[in-house]
């Protein structure tokens, strides 16, 4: 949701998130898209979200609007429990300023898909050793045999990631990658995610005192980020996609600016400690395509036995 040049805050003395959404110009905003019976609960969730994360309230007040706007018109919640969609600070270095970016979780597009009543299912497994069993030597579909105690196979390392579907038509489509592959795509797309900074944290070989760099969701829940991805690859390929998803798609990952118009980054500043030190300069890497080159074959989620 773009929010209208005339409620920029033009002061040199930024305003308050507070203040910022109960000047009567943003209200009227507000009641426009959630309705005046909703409009003050949805003010106190911002208000709330902003208060949470002290690198939320460095960015600005239009931008954190407009993401959270997005998510109120999909009837999606930002609160971190459900994992729908969240505000995510980010340092746009070329602006000079913080901007808050709009990103969908894996649960968001979960919800979104079932709202459209064509999916009977859509879920997520983590695969750990020993349950790929390589591929049907006639079909060419991926086998598994999961491990049926829950500590065993929990305490067995992860080996790779499966997102599947099942339509109300019967229509199954499944999609497998391994984890080496999940660490390459976050590598190349992220400019938080860096692979070598990745195996030095596994291994405990960053100081304590550098931890802080490294909060982006790729480092501290990369299982988390790598269900947001296979699902958000697997719908965006295969699925069924209604209005309401499309938006989500055309959205995720971006700062929505004052035009409407959508700018799409990564996560550069996740929540860190208050008053951390500055973060050194890398270079920006190129933006994600909204779908990566699929080079799996059509899958079967229960091929083996």
């Amino acid at each position: 949701m773009a929010v209208n040049n005339s409620l920029v805050n033009s002061k040199p003395q930024r305003l308050g998130m507070t203040a910022y959404l109960n000047q009567d110009a943003v209200r009227t905003q507000i009641n426009s898209v959630v309705g005046s019976k909703r409009g003050t609960s949805f003010i106190t969730s911002v208000v709330s979200a902003v208060q949470a994360n002290p690198q939320l309230q460095e960015c600005t007040n239009p931008s954190i609007l407009s993401a959270a706007l997005l998510g109120e018109s999909l009837n999606l919640s930002p609160s971190a429990a459900l994992g729908q969609f969240w505000i995510i600070p980010y340092n746009n270095k070329k602006k000079g300023v913080k901007e808050a970016q709009f990103q969908l979780g894996a649960n968001g597009y979960k919800q979104l898909a079932m709202r459209t009543g064509q999916y009977r299912d859509i879920d997520f497994i983590i695969i750990h050793e020993g349950e790929y069993k390589g591929r049907d030597r006639f079909t060419g579909k991926q086998l598994f045999e999961f491990i049926q105690d829950d500590d065993e196979r929990e305490a067995l390392p992860v080996t790779g990631y499966l997102a599947y579907f099942e339509l109300t038509n019967g229509f199954k489509k499944s999609v497998y990658w391994t984890k080496a592959k999940m660490e390459k795509h976050a590598n190349q797309y992220s400019q938080a995610f860096d692979i070598e900074a990745y195996r030095k944290l596994q291994a405990g070989q960053i100081p304590q005192s550098d931890l802080w760099k490294y909060s982006s969701y790729w480092y501290s829940n990369f299982d988390g980020m790598a269900e947001k991805t296979l699902i958000k690859h697997l719908l965006s390929k295969y699925g069924i996609l209604s209005t309401e998803l499309i938006q989500a798609v055309d959205a995720d990952d971006a700062v929505i600016n004052e035009d409407g118009s959508k700018n799409y980054v990564d996560i550069v500043d996740a929540p860190a400690p208050v008053t951390p030190a500055p973060e050194p300069e890398k270079e920006e890497k190129k933006p994600e395509p909204a779908a990566a080159p699929e080079d799996d074959p059509a899958a079967a989620l229960f091929g083996g036995k």
